[in-house]
């Protein structure tokens, strides 16, 4: 039985350039080679030559954020587009990057809670060590699921609240106004 393929994402350390030769999917740096995609570590050899190694990615992983790709996220990126990953990835929306207009007005409290689900665009590809950049300053970006204290899952009233329909309170939100491509049916 073959052992299973290891999963690589981009920036990890493969091994010593001595030991193997850099092929599709990687590259070589200090003495090291590297993985420049995420997917699946591939070894071929060939008449005694040093193995050579690459970075395939699969049909379901082949999916990564890229610049103006809409993402779903929930502290990680769920989603790209409609389609789930195998894998998340983290994700940063900075204050001036919430609103398209009186950026200097924003407060983050009011935009956005912990376990929101929302919606926003990559708008800076992250690696293996930092987060993908995002941004929620367009109508249809922005919180499109929250709960609220009591656990209950909350309706938006405005592009600015939303209310819980138990207990009727408001809470702030930068809420988006989904449209059609984004609703899973």
């Amino acid at each position: 039985m073959a052992p299973p393929a290891r999963y690589c994402v981009p920036g990890e350390r493969l091994c010593s350039a001595e030991e193997a030769t850099a092929g599709s999917g990687t590259y070589t740096r200090h003495g090291f080679i590297f993985s420049s995609l995420a997917g699946c570590l591939e070894r071929r050899s060939e008449d005694g030559e040093l193995p050579v190694l690459s970075v395939v990615r699969d049909s379901e992983s082949q999916l990564l954020p890229n610049v103006g790709a809409v993402v779903t996220c929930k502290v990680h990126i769920l989603y790209v587009g409609s389609t789930p990953l195998k894998s998340t990835f983290r994700g940063t929306i900075r204050r001036e990057d919430i609103r398209a207009t009186e950026k200097d007005k924003v407060e983050v409290y009011k935009s956005f809670r912990p376990s929101d689900i929302v919606l926003a665009k990559v708008i800076s590809l992250g690696d293996a060590q930092s987060n993908y950049l995002l941004s929620t300053a367009e109508n249809e970006l922005g919180v499109v699921v929250a709960r609220s204290e009591a656990g209950v899952q909350m309706v938006p009233i405005s592009w600015c609240e939303m209310q819980c329909p138990r207990t009727h309170t408001k809470e702030f939100r930068k809420v988006a106004r989904v449209q059609p491509q984004f609703l899973q049916t």
